[in-house]
């Protein structure tokens, strides 16, 4: 049995060895407590502060793999049909709540499925960038790579969200446009299926986030301004249980993509973004389109 130290560091049988790893700084973030360790959030972190790995934390992060909580999910437990796997791994993972690195797998599909056009007026950042940019050792290297995505040259930027073990979307529409603009105006949305979460809790930390990102872009706008930013909260689809929230943002974002207006006025607003934009079984026809997506990728 492995057993905890004081030290904060876990060992893990594994094999004929046992597997160390250091719970303390490299948790997972958007997991329950038991479930704190993920190696993708591990490899992700040293990079983001410039950390060499070593070729025993490699081979430790390798060794974990075969047991993080996240990644069991992820790989089949034994030998068995290629085609079979492909297909009930991909309904295994939709039907719980979704971890970081299922998410981003997902996206990476859905933004593969969408015409070249559509995408021409989207960026979207990557899932752990929003909880690593909270975090003062990483938060300059997130803002780094927003930077190589040019979102200033975008009308629209999706943002998944995951804090506190709960999925919402956060979407900028016409940061490149002036803050003074009478015709268009910069404006956020944050998509919420958990109304009762209470997303305005958010607020603070995407602030402080767009704040820094103006910054860092080196653009005109002062501090006033940028606070200025209406953040609005639609009424939307709400989820019927506690492990849906995941499915609800990538649905969120594949309907968006699909039907944003031109321009965002904030005379059209909520545009279709309300209580009945989809239904129950609109959201399970969308995971089966996810599967679908994953099966043929894989």
């Amino acid at each position: 049995m492995g057993r905890t130290r004081r030290t904060g560091r876990k060992t893990r049988p594994h094999g004929g060895g046992v597997v160390t790893i250091d719970l303390e700084s490299e948790g997972c973030t958007d997991q329950p407590s038991k479930h704190r360790t993920c190696w993708k959030h591990i490899q992700a972190r040293m990079h983001a502060r410039r950390t060499r790995m070593t070729k025993k934390q490699a081979e430790e992060i390798e060794s974990f793999k075969l047991t993080s909580p996240c990644f069991l999910q992820t790989i089949p437990c034994r030998e068995r049909s290629k085609k079979r796997f492909k297909r009930n791994n991909a309904v295994s993972k939709l039907k719980k709540e979704l971890d970081s690195v299922s998410f981003n797998c997902y996206m990476e599909n859905l933004w593969k499925s969408f015409s070249e056009d559509k995408k021409m007026s989207f960026a979207y950042l990557d899932s752990l960038w929003f909880t690593m940019y909270t975090e003062a050792s990483s938060g300059v290297k997130v803002l780094e790579w927003i930077k190589r995505k040019h979102i200033f040259s975008k009308k629209y930027v999706l943002v998944p969200i995951v804090r506190w073990c709960h999925w919402s979307l956060l979407i900028f529409c016409h940061f490149g446009e002036s803050l003074l603009s009478e015709n268009i105006t910069p404006c956020m949305l944050l998509l919420d299926s958990l109304e009762m979460a209470s997303p305005k809790r958010l607020e603070p930390d995407i602030r402080k986030f767009v704040w820094d990102i103006y910054e860092s872009e080196g653009r005109p706008e002062n501090k006033h301004m940028i606070s200025q930013i209406p953040l609005l909260v639609p009424k939307v689809p709400q989820q019927r249980n506690g492990v849906e929230c995941g499915n609800y943002v990538l649905n969120f974002i594949n309907l968006f993509v699909q039907d944003a207006p031109e321009n965002f006025h904030m005379e059209g607003y909520p545009y279709f973004m309300k209580d009945n934009w989809f239904s129950p079984e609109g959201l399970e026809h969308f995971c089966e389109k996810l599967e679908s997506l994953e099966s043929d990728i894989l």
